[in-house]
């Protein structure tokens, strides 16, 4: 009986991204043998955040308010566009970039059916347009989907008169931004160039 508890809480555990079994045996043997004021805690601040955490109504980041900190108080002249609220956080890592976000929830992948309309492309342009937004910075994965966004994004963009820059490739081709560390990403971003 005890085994298909600690069971149970093991194959929680790896349905984490990138925890395998002995990973999560590790993290179950470690919440049973700690204290139980430590679980509770851990508990709670799961169930906090599920509950409190959300989507700010500009941008598309995590936050528990309906305007991130970021939409509020940044240079909105100035957005980067990520695949993934995540992604905001490795950027922010770099604390030389004062502009805002614009999070996608996606890249244009053909190979998952999902196009232009299956993100926040319509929302983008909205911003750029209602906002008079100078420069927009491409900071998609560089792999296949996130170049083809960004191509595809500064298509769209070039005619309004709005400067489109990529990254530099500091962040190597096929690699996730929230595994950059943050020399790399501030180096990538003073290098971004012109998307043509």
């Amino acid at each position: 009986m005890q085994e298909d508890i600690i069971e149970k809480l093991i194959e929680q555990f790896r349905t984490l991204p990138g925890v395998g079994y002995k990973t999560a045996q590790r993290y179950a043997f470690s919440i049973i043998e700690g204290k139980n004021e430590r679980a509770e805690k851990f508990a709670d601040a799961i169930k906090e955040a599920k509950q409190k955490i959300g989507f700010c109504k500009v941008c598309g980041n995590f936050t528990d308010q309906e305007v991130c900190p970021i939409c509020k108080s940044r240079n909105r002249k100035v957005i980067c566009v990520v695949k993934e609220p995540k992604d905001i956080l490795s950027m922010e890592k770099v604390k030389s970039y004062n502009g805002v976000y614009h999070v996608l929830f996606g890249t244009i992948s053909p190979l998952e059916h999902r196009g232009p309309n299956d993100i926040k492309i319509k929302e983008l342009l909205s911003r750029v347009q209602n906002d008079k937004v100078e420069e927009v910075i491409m900071a998609t994965n560089p792999d296949v989907e996130g170049d083809a966004t960004a191509m595809y994004i500064a298509k769209i963009l070039k005619p309004l008169g709005v400067r489109v820059t990529r990254l530099a490739q500091g962040v190597a081709m096929g690699s996730d931004l929230e595994y950059a560390d943050e020399l790399t990403l501030s180096k990538a971003l003073e290098a971004r160039r012109d998307i043509d």
